[in-house]
């Protein structure tokens, strides 16, 4: 309670502070728009996509600004950068009044990592910050098996070299390593061990993810000579320890290197538009941490990069065509946009388990010969989880799609999902299914409702219980989709210089895998041919 009331009390300060900035902010003559500011190429965005594409651009010679409408985050020696589950604060949400997870506690409004949009039947998770969806993610790091990839992707991007040159290309810089056996046999780690011993019993394939988490920074939390961070579950707001190896730490340090790229923190791009002749021109305002304006500027670009994300540049699309400032875009754009067939589970009434300890996630589950359809589960810690429950995150391959659509009364572009579609409810089928064999082989039947699905139908006394929900997502996908807005390089249809390589490009689903791995190996992909074609 006193926590809540100290949130509510920051957030009234804080919004009496930006009334008043903002009001100085409107009289000063720094908001007129700043004449065209020319530069080789623009990447908008600096996740997983953006950040190989500035990586590449750099490296190649080319002159590249990132534009992020985020703030830079950089590990304290006080361990206290990112806010907690425990103490939420502005830090933690983008621009909102509200913590995005867990009990909407009320927090200052601020610039923070995460930022949780409801959209027309889901809600949607997305990052924010210098490192994009990297400063919130789990640190997944997970190759979709080639059987699952070619279900999704179309045949001309070959599995076999994907798997030789560009998802080692990624890890050569991200690093991941799985869970060592030494941090995995400790107290922590108990729900891991759990997970995996049940699969095994289940007779599931299964074991240890590769994570972009440095482990020593882990077993330094263990002895108590970094702040416990990962080990007790903090994951989607930051971990202060540093364990995680977020992207502005790997690729973009090392675009940063080249000296021929910028980063500009908190820009938020409002408009992109063709400029006959000279190429592209990102319309953006420059803000303060509070989400304050300090000024609108636009730059004119040969080469612009569309990285914000499959929500993000699927907006910026969707409303330059409506809007006509990109005229040749076809009836595809906004289309096709899935939610990777997330869904999350809890298992209850198992012995002890330390749910709310052992992070980031750890341990994976494999069912790809689902007669339904494949099924991964994904273990992870959920701090404040009873005693004797397990939670994962469950992929399937989606057989539905969403869209954007563009509202010209509010100047805004809004997604539409059918939740309650029969494609959706088969697809939660599939993952009821892996649940029930589960169950079963550890002597465990029933299911219990959670929000709109009922995965099981009764219940034995003293039997561990199930739930799951897809009604939210972390990875979502599609947009611009690939051979319909983009070829398989990222490159738009109906414009030279235009590309997209970020999550967008993907159609729905990475194959039942988290998709960070998935969208930089595709990025270093297209970036490959890219520069080929415009050096």
């Amino acid at each position: 309670m006193a926590n809540k009331f100290y949130n509510r009390r920051q957030f009234l300060q804080t919004a009496s502070l930006f009334s008043t900035a903002l009001m100085a902010s409107l009289a000063s003559p720094r908001l007129t728009r700043a004449s065209d500011e020319p530069v080789e190429a623009v990447v908008i965005g600096s996740g997983f996509g953006g950040s190989v594409a500035a990586l590449r651009l750099g490296k190649a010679g080319i002159k590249t600004v990132v534009l992020e409408r985020g703030r830079r985050w950089t590990i304290k020696p006080d361990q206290n950068t990112f806010a907690t589950y425990r103490n939420p604060d502005g830090r933690c949400a983008w621009l909102s009044p509200n913590a995005p997870l867990f009990e909407e506690s009320p927090i200052d409004i601020y610039t923070g990592v995460l930022q949780r949009k409801d959209e027309n039947g889901i809600s949607v998770l997305c990052g924010a910050g210098v490192g994009g969806g990297s400063l919130v993610y789990n640190g997944i790091t997970y190759q979709p098996p080639r059987q699952t990839f070619e279900r999704v992707f179309p045949s001309s991007i070959n599995y076999d070299e994907m798997d030789k040159i560009y998802y080692p290309r990624v890890r050569s810089i991200l690093k991941p390593s799985p869970l060592p056996q030494d941090i995995l046999a400790t107290s922590y780690y108990q729900s891991t061990r759990i997970f995996l011993e049940q699969a095994n019993i289940a007779g599931f394939p299964n074991g240890l993810l590769d994570m972009a988490t440095d482990w020593d920074i882990v077993r330094q939390e263990i002895n108590g000579t970094k702040s416990p961070s990962a080990i007790i579950g903090e994951i989607w707001y930051g971990i202060n320890s540093g364990a995680k190896k977020s992207l502005d730490g790997n690729y973009l340090a090392q675009a940063e290197q080249t000296g021929n790229v910028e980063i500009l923190p908190l820009h938020i791009v409002t408009e992109i538009s063709e400029v006959p002749g000279r190429g592209y021109r990102v319309s953006c305002i420059q803000i303060n941490e509070y989400g304050v304006t300090i000024k609108s500027i636009s730059i004119t670009c040969r080469y612009l990069f569309l990285a914000a994300g499959s929500m993000g540049t699927s907006e910026l699309l969707v409303k330059a065509k409506a809007k006509k400032t990109l005229p040749n875009l076809n009836d595809y754009v906004g289309q096709g946009w899935g939610n990777n067939g997330d869904n999350f589970g809890t298992r209850s009434g198992l012995p002890p388990t330390n749910p709310g300890q052992g992070g980031p996630a750890t341990g994976r589950l494999e069912h790809l010969d689902n007669p339904f359809g494949p099924v991964i589960l994904v273990e992870y810690p959920t701090w404040n989880a009873p005693e004797g429950t397990l939670s994962a995150l469950g992929m399937a391959i989606p057989r539905n799609s969403g869209s954007f659509k563009y509202d010209a009364a509010k100047d805004a572009v809004k997604l539409n999902w059918a939740a309650d579609s029969p494609e959706n409810k088969k697809l939660l089928k599939d993952v009821e299914y892996t649940y029930r064999i589960l169950d079963r082989k550890n002597t465990t039947f029933n299911r219990q409702p959670h929000t709109e699905l009922r995965l099981g139908s009764h219940k034995r006394k003293n039997q561990p219980t199930s739930m799951n929900s897809a009604t939210i997502t972390a990875h979502p996908l599609g947009g611009a989709v690939m051979d319909k807005v983009c070829d398989t390089y990222g490159r738009v249809i109906g414009y030279q210089g235009l590309y997209v390589v970020d999550g967008a490009l993907i159609p729905g689903s990475t194959a039942c895998t988290p998709p960070s791995i998935t969208i930089a190996a595709l990025a270093e992909r297209c970036m490959e041919q890219i520069i080929a074609d415009i050096s």
